[in-house]
């Protein structure tokens, strides 16, 4: 199967492209790289999975001009940082992504920055602007802002259940972008 244009392989790694997910044609997927079922990446957008892999789940929707990147294993870090992204994620537009985990249903709001090894249990909200420090934990269920984010307050039922709107929202948008 040939690849679009924009998903290129690295060093052997062809990316990895789910039934259903939509690439738009001026974002870039590089190196190791998996996107599930019916997940997006949008206009600008870069998952360069060059130095380490990155996962994106089922469902989830990665908004204009963000990066999604990796930090490489070594050997005083033979892991390295990794980047993996649940199912029903929505990244918001110019978020940075590096080195984390963002388990299910997560929303990450516009402009924020989330470094090596940090986790962001499922269903948080990360408020936009927000800087999460390399090695934080998120606790599920609740709303974190600021620089540093902060934990702020449990989330509302009209919260909670926003995650799975947004997701089911920007799987049907892409469908239409697919179609033409």
């Amino acid at each position: 199967m040939s690849l679009p244009q924009n998903v290129t392989p690295f060093r052997d790694t062809r990316p990895r492209l789910g039934d259903g997910c939509y690439i738009h044609p001026s974002a870039q997927v590089i190196g190791d790289v998996a996107v599930g079922p019916n997940s997006s990446l949008w206009c600008h957008a870069v998952a360069r999975g060059d130095v380490n892999f990155i996962r994106i789940g089922a469902d989830s929707n990665i908004q204009d001009n963000c990066t999604l990147h990796v930090s490489h294993r070594r050997e005083s870090d033979p892991e390295g940082a990794p980047l993996i992204i649940g199912d029903r994620v929505t990244v918001g537009h110019n978020v940075i992504l590096h080195g984390c985990t963002v388990e299910d249903e997560c929303l990450i709001g516009m402009g924020s920055i989330v470094m090596d090894k940090a986790v962001l249990e499922t269903r948080v909200l990360l408020g936009a602007g927000s800087l999460v420090t390399e090695g934080s934990r998120l606790e599920s269920g609740h709303l974190y802002l600021g620089r540093p984010a902060k934990k702020v307050r449990a989330l509302t039922e009209q919260e909670l259940a926003h995650f799975a709107y947004s997701a089911a929202h920007y799987a049907r948008l892409a469908r239409e972008y697919a179609a033409g």
